[in-house]
């Protein structure tokens, strides 16, 4: 993939608790050229997130008006609440040069993938084992087992979206993980790809789904 004058886009997606907002926000915070794709939805704003910084809360009459006008890059449906990446601010940070960084699911790579003329490059991220998504999806949700339950039953179905992607790494540490995504970063930056060893990939994803 030829870099030429304007910017690249980077997909970073991963079922719910596997870390890819954070080695997004990492990549970002770290990384003057990247800009953050700040999506759309109708869910409710966390405590900790801020409107404009983490997501654009919508209503979802809001949501369906930019959907008919097809505003949308990509838009998904995700746990009975809808998202979505506005077209314009996408380009406009492209044709400045600038890298945009996705944190979407499958569902949005998939429409991504189907547009012409876009420099993509997708990253899907695996957890080290279920323990540990739970852990995580636990200490996100503050204990709540029926909202972490409901996420743990949709693994197997996001998970089974890997072989959709051009990169696919395991955060087991949040550092190495985010090394091994800057340094692929770099090599399509430079025009160059990445071999990856796809039955040991595909092994690590029977592990989980077991």
């Amino acid at each position: 993939m030829a870099k030429d004058k304007k910017g690249l886009m980077f997909v970073l997606s991963s079922p719910s608790g596997t870390g890819k907002t954070t080695l997004t926000k990492k990549l970002a915070s770290n990384n003057n050229n990247f800009s953050i794709s700040i999506s759309h939805t109708t869910r409710e704003s966390r405590s900790n997130e801020i409107k404009g910084k983490d997501y654009y809360f919508v209503s979802r009459d809001e949501f369906e008006d930019l959907e008919k006008k097809e505003q949308f890059f990509e838009h998904a449906n995700i746990f009975d609440n809808r998202y979505g990446t506005l077209r314009k601010p996408v380009l406009e940070l492209l044709n400045k040069g600038k890298d945009v960084l996705f944190d979407i699911d499958w569902q949005g790579t998939k429409q991504l993938k189907k547009i012409k003329d876009l420099s993509l490059v997708t990253f899907f991220i695996l957890p080290p084992n279920l323990k540990a998504l739970k852990e995580r999806l636990l200490n996100r949700h503050q204990g709540n087992e029926e909202l972490v339950n409901r996420r743990m039953k949709k693994f197997n179905e996001e998970v089974s979206h890997w072989n959709e992607y051009n990169y696919i790494f395991v955060n087991d540490d949040l550092e190495s993980c985010y090394s091994k995504i800057v340094n692929t970063i770099s090599l399509e930056k430079k025009g160059l790809s990445q071999k990856q060893d796809l039955e040991k990939i595909k092994a690590k994803v029977e592990e989980l789904i077991k």
